[in-house]
């Protein structure tokens, strides 16, 4: 999921650079999306590692 975040931030910073607003700001809200989901998981999987333990 992170490889995906980061690729989506690499496509925005292109299409700001190239001048597509839209698609820049698009493109950075669902790299933060996806980002804020794997960091939930990674919690989760956490808190079910130390509870089976």
């Amino acid at each position: 999921m992170l490889g995906w975040a980061l690729t989506f931030l690499i496509i925005a910073l292109i299409a700001a650079a190239l001048g597509f607003g839209g698609l820049a700001g698009t493109a950075v809200g669902i790299a933060k999306l996806i980002f804020v989901v794997a960091l939930i998981l990674f919690a989760l999987s956490i808190v079910a590692n130390i509870i089976r333990r």
